[in-house]
This record gives structure tokens, sequence and C-alpha cells, in this order.
């Protein structure tokens, strides 16, 4: 039986790509529908259709962008020491901010240092996503805790706050052009604060 209904002219997931690079390059207050339409090879009623506003477009980037190129933070979840939860996750965000193929620094980062009062709402979003993450790293860190892994006189959410700082400043660096062997001399220097 044919499907019924137009076919849509483009891939979700690649239009997604698109505009990541987009916001990513421009950051949110930067791109205009103009920029986003020429990127996804559609015009305003589709990207209407396919993802509504500019905001939810890039929302839909933030989440497609954490879910494909932020994967490594569930890989450094999983690790069995704090050290190596820690390790992992900078190490990956390193290679990730200064992956010659992507815009240098980070999309949540970059998307959103520049901002009007009228883009509050995307700076809110974007503040509340990284909040979420460094809530799933001060968990671990708890664990980590109650493990023995970690001493008890330690404080998950501190450490949580200070891995989220150094990568969020690492991000900053790539963007104005450090390379990525220094960067992985700051995340060395960052992990003397994790035992082991």
């Amino acid at each position: 039986m044919a499907e019924r209904g137009r076919p849509r002219e483009f891939e979700l997931d690649a239009a997604l790509d698109a505009a990541i690079e987009v916001f990513w390059r421009q950051g949110y207050e930067g791109t205009t529908l103009d920029d986003l339409t020429r990127a996804i090879g559609i015009n305003r009623p589709s990207l209407y259709a396919a993802f509504g506003n500019k905001e939810e477009t890039f929302r839909r980037a933030v989440a497609r962008y954490a879910k494909v190129d932020m994967a490594y933070i569930d890989a450094a979840l999983d690790k069995p020491t704090a050290r190596a939860v820690a390790e992992h996750y900078v190490h990956s965000n390193v290679l990730a901010i200064t992956d010659p193929s992507k815009p240098p620094g980070c999309l949540s980062i970059q998307g959103g240092l520049a901002g009007s009062s009228t883009d509050q709402r995307v700076v809110d979003f974007l503040n509340s996503t990284r909040a979420a993450g460094e809530a799933r790293f001060a968990e671990r860190f708890a664990r980590a805790i109650r493990e023995g892994d970690l001493s008890d006189a330690e404080d998950p959410a501190e450490l949580a706050k200070f891995l989220n700082t150094v990568t969020s400043g690492l991000a900053v660096q790539a963007a104005g052009g450090a390379e990525r062997p220094a960067l992985a001399r700051v995340a060395e220097r960052a992990l003397r604060a994790f035992p082991g």
C-alpha cells in the first residue's frame, strides 16, 4: 500500500545537523531564519512545519547535539571510579571541542554566550541543560562517596561544578583558537583534583 501524504523533501536529522552547524558558528542571536533555511535547503513554511520557530529549532538542535556529539558523557558516567569518570569526560571533551570536522568549541556554550533580553528563554534553557548535566555528575560522585571510591569529605556538587567549569572553559579556549595539545595539558592539570 502506498504511503499517503506528500513525502518530506529533507531528512530531519540531516536538517538538524545543518542547523547545529549554523547555531554553533553564529550563536543563537546571530542566526536568522534565512540562515537556517539556506543551510537546510528548505523554505520557511517547511522549517515551521518541521521544527516550529527559531527557538524550537534551536532546542531540537541542542537535543540532537547532546545525543550525538556529547554521547561521551554517558560513557564517562558509566566508568567504575570517579577518577575514570573525570578522565573520560575531560579527555573526550578536548577531542570533541577540537574536532577539525566541526566548529571549534561547544554548541551549548557558543550558542548562548551572546543574547539580548528577548532571548532570555534560550539563555535559561541552556543554563538548565548545563545544570541537568552537572546534576548527573554530582549524583555519580555521590555514588562514588557511598562506595568508598571518594572521601566523604568531598562535596559531589562542588566536584561536578568544577568539572563543568573546566570543560566550559576549555570550550571557550578552543573557540578562541587554542590547540588540542594545550587543552589536553589543562585537562590533565584539572584531573589532579581526583584521587587515583
